[in-house]
């Protein structure tokens, strides 16, 4: 019997994700009654699905362009790429103009797959959860299907933007320690800002603001996509109403909401792109303090 879906449960349930893990009473499950066995090893199954197909959604579009490459009569989709790239390209060199091979394509890559995991947030609230609950119910996975739980946003879960922005700290760590050697790394952490007689707060400040860096990447994004998210859930709420007033107010509020947010997600995939570039110019300088 399906339990009475209430505004809280419908909030906690758009929130939730698909959630699998090894458990010690029953061994690998999705079932949400044994999450807090999953412990450490518990996987966002629907986050995992949805940035990885969003991109081979990014490198198919990408890869499709490069043979259709043309100078007098170029594609719709040529374009696009050749878009993106002058964009990336021109941000990297006012940034970061000695920039080596590697820094381009990882730009771009995560401008454009930032954006389309951002884009997902666009998609109506219960579309794709409530063809997750149909096709978890219709075969037999639960008996209530209210119990699966699916979120289409991968940048609303902090395990998919802390996971990028931990990618780019190794990254910030190895240019470092590779251009200014691990003794001037080190240096750089224990004598700035002021100098060899205050190596530990010199490490204390130099540490946490190292420190700051990928947890500052991470939770801006997740921030920004998580509070974008609710707003779309609050305002589907309004169609809980028994009310064509409210049901027409909450199908004009999502249109705004809409139109505004668009600006957002394009706005976040850009400063993840442009902090990403500065946090690793940052790591190329070798300034002796």
């Amino acid at each position: 019997m399906a339990k009475e879906l209430t505004s809280e449960s419908y909030i906690d349930h758009h929130l939730t994700n698909l959630t699998c893990g090894k458990t010690e009473s029953v061994g690998w499950t999705c079932d949400h009654k044994y999450i807090d066995e999953m412990g450490f090893w518990a996987f966002h199954v629907d986050s995992l699905m949805w940035s990885v197909l969003l991109g081979i959604v990014f490198l198919a579009i990408f890869k499709l362009s490069i043979p259709k490459l043309k100078k007098d009569t170029p594609s719709g989709l040529q374009n696009f790429a050749e878009m993106c790239v002058d964009f990336v390209n021109d941000n990297i060199k006012s940034i970061f103009p000695t920039a080596g091979p590697l820094i381009g394509p990882m730009s771009l890559t995560i401008l454009v797959w930032v954006f389309l995991m951002n884009l997902m947030d666009l998609v109506p609230v219960d579309y794709l959860p409530e063809l997750a609950k149909q096709v978890g119910y219709s075969i037999g996975a639960v008996s209530d299907p209210n119990d699966v739980y699916f979120k289409v946003v991968p940048t609303t879960d902090p395990n998919i933007t802390m996971g990028m922005a931990l990618a780019v700290f190794i990254l910030i760590i190895f240019y470092s320690i590779k251009v200014k050697g691990l003794k001037g790394f080190l240096a750089e952490l224990t004598l700035h800002p002021f100098g060899k007689y205050a190596l530990p707060l010199n490490l204390l400040l130099e540490g946490v603001n190292f420190i700051a860096k990928p947890i500052s990447l991470g939770l801006r994004l997740f921030g920004n996509l998580y509070a974008g998210e609710m707003i779309f859930i609050l305002i589907a709420l309004m169609l809980f109403f028994d009310s064509i007033v409210f049901g027409l107010m909450g199908m004009g509020l999502h249109l705004l909401w809409a139109l505004f947010h668009i600006l957002i997600l394009a706005l976040q995939a850009f400063i993840f792109m442009v902090l990403t570039i500065v946090y690793l110019s940052m790591a190329h300088e070798t300034e002796d303090h």
